[in-house]
């Protein structure tokens, strides 16, 4: 059995015999970080007691790790590896989480015309060298990377449930959608193991159920900028929502003096250097994710464009330029 790390807080009460669903204001919280997917996977949640808290944590984690040994592209034996590797116009019978994941981002990069691309694996690994020796490749093999990039070389069917290949040896990277899926399945867990006040996180994705007893939700701290163009921490309050945050304020290369981020524009395979962070608030996890990348490959003007004409709540912040600057989309609710 694997170690939790575990926080309680007790909250009193005692809980007697009930003939009706029970009242979780007077349960305990748990709070676990394991790591998964490469991140600190956290779970915070109101359960009736210790034992009880572990065996719903470890059903969580459990589904998480499956997940990533179908989705990651670090391991060659994951599913998704698998599949890249399948000969040209095969069709693949996948599993049903590869499917959906697949599924709802090929509809993303329709939508933005290439902007969301998991085909772009070739331009990533390229800019993941650069990172690791801090020096560009030479421009040759970006080229040649990306030339296997491209949405249109995959092929779905729904009915069959199968993937079809258009070139060979297809580099797949769900980046940019993967831990916010892995974040609704947690959340699936607990939900069906009867917890209905919850906060799973990995990194900057995270989601929320019901809010602690006697609040009003789950604090959430946003980087925000004031009228003198200073940052400061921004609490916002969610419940029942998701929310992901897409940037290069942690993960970049300096090379001759430009600063190229972790996220690849698919379209031209350059790591993005415009210094944007985008956070977006949704229904779910796997949305907030993939549209928070997205929204920052689009870059500010045409980002709330995309989120204005879909009625999604985007915060983004630019931080180039002498003062950085904040920007609402329409949609974007008062959560404070």
């Amino acid at each position: 059995m694997r170690v939790f790390f575990l926080l309680t807080v007790v909250l009193g009460g005692a809980m007697g015999c009930q003939t009706q669903a029970p009242d979780d204001s007077a349960w305990e919280r748990f709070e676990y970080v394991e790591p998964e997917m490469g991140v600190d996977f956290h779970l915070k949640f109101y359960a009736p007691n210790r034992p009880e808290a572990e065996r719903i944590a470890r059903a969580a984690y459990a589904r998480v790790e499956l997940l990533n040994g179908i989705f990651s592209d670090y391991d060659p034996s994951s599913e998704l590896n698998r599949l890249g590797r399948a000969p040209v116009g095969e069709p693949v019978r996948v599993s049903s989480e590869l499917f959906n994941i697949l599924q709802r981002a090929q509809a993303l990069a329709r939508d933005t015309r290439g902007a969301f691309d998991i085909t772009a694996g070739p331009s990533v690994r390229f800019w993941r060298q650069a990172r690791k020796s801090g020096q560009m490749p030479p421009i040759e093999e970006l080229q040649a990377a990306q030339n296997r990039v491209g949405y249109q070389k995959l092929l779905l069917n729904a009915e069959h449930q199968t993937v079809t290949l258009r070139v060979a040896q297809l580099q797949l990277d769900l980046g940019g959608i993967a831990k916010g899926y892995a974040v609704d399945e947690a959340m699936a867990v607990l939900k069906a193991n009867g917890i209905a006040r919850a906060y799973v996180a990995a990194d900057s994705d995270l989601l929320t159920s019901g809010p602690p007893p006697g609040k009003a939700g789950w604090k959430i701290e946003l980087r925000n900028v004031d009228e003198f163009g200073n940052l400061y921490p921004r609490t916002v309050i969610l419940k029942h929502v998701a929310l992901s945050t897409s940037g290069d304020t942690e993960q970049f290369v300096e090379i001759n003096g430009r600063r190229y981020s972790h996220i690849v524009d698919p379209r031209t395979g350059i790591g993005l250097t415009s210094r944007i962070q985008a956070t977006v608030v949704a229904a779910d996890s796997v949305t907030a994710d993939s549209y928070a990348t997205a929204v920052c490959v689009l870059g500010k003007q045409a980002g709330l464009q995309f989120a204005g004409r879909r009625q999604l709540q985007a915060l983004v912040l630019e931080l180039a330029g002498d003062r950085p600057q904040v920007t609402l989309s329409r949609a974007w609710k008062v959560w404070e």
